[in-house]
This record gives C-alpha cells, structure tokens and sequence, in this order.
C-alpha cells in the first residue's frame, strides 16, 4: 500500500481506539449505576434498572446506532457527530450486559459481609464501598475483559454512519486497491492486536486487585 493509504489506515485506528475508549467508560458507568440498582432495597428501583437492562440487552446494537444517528435528531431538533452517536449507542447497549456482571458479582459475595457491616452500623453506601466493592470487583474483571472485546468487535458497527474507523478505512483501501483478502487480513490482524493488548491489560489489571485484597 502507499503512505497515503497506510495514513488512512493508521486514522481508522486511532478512531477506533478513541470510540473504544468513550463507550467502554460510558458503559463501566452505566454497569455499576444499573448493576448496583438491581440489588437496591426498593423495588422501583430494581424494577427500573431491570426494565433498562431488558430493554438494552433485547435489542440490537446496530438497529440502536441507527436509532441514536438517524431518528433522534429529527425527534430533539439536535445531531450528534458519528463518534458521540456511536459513544451513546454502544457504551448504553454494552453497560446493560455489564451491569450483570456486577450484579452477579455482588450477589456472590458471603452474605454474612454484609451482616457484619450492619452490626457496624455501616449504612448501606458503606457497605458497598467499603465491604462488597472491594471483594466484588476482582471477581468482574475476567467477564469485563471478554464484554470489552465485544465492544472492541462492536466498534467496527459504526461504520454504517460513515465513521473512519478501522472497518470503514480498511474498505476504503479495499475499494482503492481492488484487493480484499490483502487488505482484510491486514484489518483482522489490526483487530486482533488491539484485542490482545486489552487482554494483557485486564489481565494485569485483576491481578493488581486480588492482591489487593489479600
């Protein structure tokens, strides 16, 4: 390929990592808030936070770009740029699976814990930060690792909007060449590397906590 070519390549991945970066912050946000609400004491909240985790889930990713870019400005009289649409749409879709995770993270942990924060007298905000937070967090990083690949893979979807990431620079380097086996090896190997590094990254990242809490 030309320099040229390779610079628009070079653009696509740093779009892609920035998207990634965005909606996986986006999504741990939207994880902790709804996944935390789902044990809350109050059934309207739980009833909430289920609802949306539902909705999120059952729906497709794509269809919910498209939704995101297309139907709400017409609706609210205002546009989002690609990047933002594509932010909103993945990091809201991604956070309800995520908020399972935390869910069922919390919920392993020994009840009897908890018990002990209330024989403290700890409310119950301090029993998360201080008691079930810190022994459940270790426990979500391997799934969290696996759910920021399929973000990672789930990038490739904005592409749709005419957003230069990787996918969408990689097809016009096919279409400038002519040759797609080339091209596409090279994007899935691009793919693959972003991949592993978030691998090693989460990796390390859970073995800084479980020390933690020994």
């Amino acid at each position: 390929m030309t320099a040229g070519l390779w610079d628009l390549v070079l653009r696509g991945i740093w779009t892609t990592v920035q998207l990634l970066f965005f909606s996986a912050l986006l999504a741990a946000a939207v994880s902790f808030a709804v996944g935390i609400a789902r044990s809350h004491r109050r059934w309207i909240v739980r009833f909430l936070a289920g609802f949306y985790t539902e909705v999120f889930r059952g729906t497709s990713a794509l269809v919910m770009i498209f939704w995101v870019f297309f139907v709400l400005p017409p609706a609210f009289g205002w546009q989002l740029v690609p990047m933002w649409a594509g932010t909103l749409a993945l990091g809201l879709t991604y956070g309800a699976y995520g908020s399972e995770i935390v869910r069922g993270a919390l919920g392993a942990v020994n009840p009897a814990q908890a018990e002990g924060g209330i024989a403290l007298g700890f409310t119950p905000g301090q029993r998360m930060r201080k008691i079930l937070l810190p022994q459940a967090v270790p426990e979500m990083i391997p799934p969290f690792s696996n759910l920021l690949i399929e973000l990672l893979k789930g990038t490739a979807l904005v592409s749709v909007m005419g957003m230069g990431d990787l996918a969408f620079s990689g097809n016009l380097v096919r279409l400038a060449l002519q040759e797609s086996a080339e091209i596409y090896t090279y994007v899935l190997l691009l793919y693959f590397v972003i991949a592993f590094l978030l691998t090693r990254v989460m990796r390390g990242l859970e073995h800084h906590l479980k020390a933690g809490v020994r």
